[in-house]
């Protein structure tokens, strides 16, 4: 199958700083990982300031800040058509014309909305008008002629009229309802006409994950967990890892999806540690939990040989969960309850020294013999009044990039998909 090939343009991409300059990478990024041929169009930027499979192609009067664009945008903020309007328009036009028919789709951030190089809007425009473009999405973060700060730009007529003018060759894109709503009334049509993309983050980036840390937290599908919960522990007895299994089955009847983690291995040298593994994985079926918990050393990218992880895979999961859970019978410290607070995750825990000195109630504490229905009764309470946690589940499950890609931006192309598929 080939791919439809994409173009994004901009007047200026990485590693030019800016709000939009950082969606534009974020989204050439998220268009390689899922395998659609990107190439970012600009007036300034570089190629080596996005991932290596994204394309760039430079168009130097894309630019807002280009002399020309710059003085004839002078003279367009006082309501004059600058002599030289029609001379940009064509010398954009000419070079759009050799660059974009060879794209399948064409994302515009801004460029039908603001201000900032109305030689190039009607450049667009003109080879839309003409068809000699392929399928264009006005990519909309901000529309000058609602603006505040900018309305004073702009003047009736053209070509400031461009800014506001429906296009029914155009898909639209807001990067909220609240723009998609104020667009629709600039536009004058159906708010329905408008989709709705949010932003969204890299957690690998935002959360500073090693690759194989990342590749791992894939594996074991955190992202798309409703609550994980995470035993930076071996296997051994004294960790009680039975108890968080039962707790595991208990929040599964409440929680599409809860994960339980145990990052270290039993010891093999130990026959007393190989049993209670034994043990442990009977458990985990006779409780229906197979999905729900897993042990890191049964999940490396070989699943026949076992995966042991260094300290920093265990702070990569640290900054992915939600809850350490600590359940054991006894612990001379309790150094997991010191990386939780570092990473700003939950504590649940037993009275072990740790917990009492340090915790000094900023933990959940429970007797080994509390139920595992009443342990994870006090999980889903803590869980439901805890904004942080509640924004950090939404987030990482609906607004991620990967995630909003395919929700949102892949049905986006795939009208341009099913025209470049070939047997």
């Amino acid at each position: 199958m080939n791919r439809p090939q994409i173009a994004v343009l901009h007047y200026t991409a990485p590693p030019i700083v800016g709000g939009v300059e950082a969606v534009i990478q974020a989204h050439a990024r998220a268009f390689t990982a899922a395998g659609y041929p990107v190439t970012v169009v600009a007036g300034r930027g570089e190629q080596s300031a996005h991932c290596p499979e994204a394309g760039f192609i430079g168009i130097p009067q894309m630019d807002s800040q280009h002399p020309d664009v710059a003085e004839a945008s002078a003279e367009l903020a006082q309501g004059r058509v600058p002599p030289n309007f029609d001379r940009l328009t064509d010398s954009l036009a000419s070079a759009l014309a050799q660059t974009l028919p060879r794209f399948d789709h064409l994302i515009a951030h801004n460029l039908f909305t603001k201000h900032f190089n109305l030689p190039l809007t009607a450049a667009l425009c003109r080879l839309l008008d003409a068809g000699a473009i392929p399928h264009c999405i006005a990519w909309s973060h901000d529309f000058t002629w609602t603006s505040p700060s900018s309305r004073h730009m702009v003047h009736p007529g053209y070509p400031w009229d461009l800014l506001r003018s429906y296009r029914p060759d155009t898909t639209y894109v807001a990067v909220s309802q609240r723009r998609q709503r104020e667009l629709a009334a600039l536009l004058a049509c159906p708010p329905e006409r408008i989709r709705v993309v949010y932003n969204g983050v890299d957690p690998q980036l935002l959360l500073g994950l090693s690759p194989t840390g990342y590749a791992l937290i894939e594996r074991l599908c955190l992202l798309e967990s409703d609550l994980i919960l995470l035993m930076p522990v071996r296997v051994t007895q004294a960790k009680n890892i039975e108890c968080a299994m039962r707790v595991v089955a208990e929040l599964k009847a409440h929680l599409a999806r809860p994960k339980l983690i145990v990052t270290g291995p039993p010891d093999p040298h130990d026959e007393r540690s190989r049993a209670y593994l034994r043990s442990l994985q009977a458990l985990r079926q006779k409780l229906d939990i197979t999905d729900e918990m897993s042990f890191v050393f049964e999940c490396g990218p070989d699943p026949d040989q076992p995966f042991t992880i260094d300290v920093q895979i265990v702070g990569d999961l640290l900054r992915v969960s939600d809850m350490v859970f600590m359940p054991s019978h006894r612990e001379g410290f309790g150094m997991p309850l010191l990386e939780a607070g570092l990473v700003g995750a939950a504590v649940l825990s037993t009275h072990i020294p740790a917990a009492e000195e340090i915790g000094q109630g900023d933990v959940i504490l429970f007797a080994a013999e509390e139920e595992p229905a009443h342990l994870a009764e006090r999980i889903l309470t803590w869980a439901v009044a805890s904004p942080v946690h509640r924004l950090r589940r939404r987030v990482r499950q609906h607004y991620t990039w990967s995630a909003i890609f395919q929700r949102d931006i892949r049905p986006l192309l795939e009208h341009g998909e099913r025209q470049s598929d070939r047997p």
